[in-house]
């Protein structure tokens, strides 16, 4: 195996996740290539695609979603993605099995509660009109009025796939979190569970090289080495920094380790910093865990391909005020090259026609 080192695996990656330079693609294929978006609050979606493509325009993927091209749900690790319609359809069935066993630790809460007669019970609620967590677990314990209500509403979004209907996730509007059937919403039926071969190709495509604890991070799933093993003869092997063995498709971009790296703006969910079992080739073992604190999880910024430092975007009326603060001292040229992305975020990405960019501790 040939080793590959931190700097070659990081170019890799950045330029698969369309940061090395930004994409010409429409947002739905984007979202396609990427497997994905992060999408536990509604607004990461559309940086992490402005981020990445040439031309964003969040109205089109705000479009997306009210067209039901795009839907909003819980698919990998058990965490809210932004997906197309396609890929909702096939890789919430490839998880199923991780849902079903994060069902396990809540059982113990639910005295008398038969699984199968919970997600018939949810399932004709929330088709015959979207319900609210709140709605769905009312409900519920007239039925089962001993159990936990968390449990009973986790038994029901781990049983049922559910999809956070709109205008929950448009841009520019406000929305409850409603939910109904990826079926009901779609109008499609559901497919039975894929081999994930196919999703492991494509999981290399956007993310590798990468190893098999990698992609068991990233789809929180066990068991895929024999999945590996299978589709060996037609990916190629490295040795990655810490000896680990790595996969890659043949025909994968691999750019040179010194190729130049952009600096880039990240929302506080990006799978960029998510989808690895080993992050060092993104995150430095210095700055592990540095982009939070406690439940709170600031935006990130790469400097030459690597995490950097953090930031917010307050909006009041007509001002937009940028934060940056980076985790150690910038050179004049890093800091000038920040402010210049910068202010095309605050261009691209707000209404306001005043920009306040500042270096700084963000306010706590």
């Amino acid at each position: 195996m040939a080793p590959m080192s931190t700097r070659a695996l990081n170019r890799a990656t950045l330029e698969r996740q369309f940061l090395l330079s930004r994409a010409e693609l429409p947002a739905e294929e984007a979202v396609a290539r990427l497997l994905g978006l992060q999408a536990q609050n509604t607004r990461p979606p559309y940086f992490q695609l402005w981020s990445r493509l040439a031309a964003f325009d969040p109205y089109e993927l705000s479009g997306l979603l009210e067209s039901r091209a795009a839907v909003r749900m819980v698919t990998m690790r058990s965490t809210i993605h932004l997906h197309t319609a396609d890929d909702a359809l096939t890789l919430r069935p490839l998880v199923q099995a991780a849902r079903e066993r994060e069902l396990r630790a809540f059982r113990g809460r639910l005295p008398g509660v038969g699984l199968d007669r919970l997600a018939e019970l949810a399932r004709d609620l929330v088709e015959e009109r979207p319900r609210t967590m709140k709605e769905l677990r009312e409900h519920l314990l007239k039925e089962w009025p001993d159990a936990d209500p968390q449990a009973l509403s986790v038994a029901a979004r781990c049983r049922l796939p559910l999809v956070q209907v709109t205008p929950r996730g448009l841009w520019g509007r406000a929305g409850q979190v409603a939910l109904t059937t990826l079926e009901e919403w779609l109008g499609r039926a559901s497919v039975p569970a894929p081999a994930p071969d196919a999703t492991v190709l494509r999981y290399l495509r956007a993310f590798g090289p990468a190893s098999v604890k990698d992609m068991q991070m990233w789809a929180g799933l066990t068991g895929l080495a024999d999945v590996f093993e299978r589709l060996r003869p037609q990916l190629l092997t490295f040795r990655g920094p810490n000896g680990v063995e790595l996969f890659d498709l043949p025909d994968a971009p691999r750019p040179d380790e010194d190729t130049p790296a952009p600096p880039r703006f990240l929302p506080e969910f990006d799978n960029l910093l998510l989808a690895h079992a080993d992050r060092t080739r993104v995150v430095p073992a210095e700055y592990r865990g540095r982009n939070g604190v406690g439940n709170q999880t600031f935006g990130s910024f790469l400097l030459d391909g690597f995490l950097a430092g953090i930031w917010r975007l307050k909006e009041h009326r007509a001002t937009a005020t940028l934060r940056i603060e980076p985790f150690a001292r910038l050179a004049r040229a890093d800091r000038a090259a920040l402010a210049y992305e910068g202010e095309r975020l605050l261009a691209g990405m707000t209404r306001a026609t005043v920009h306040d960019i500042g270096f700084g501790a963000l306010d706590a």
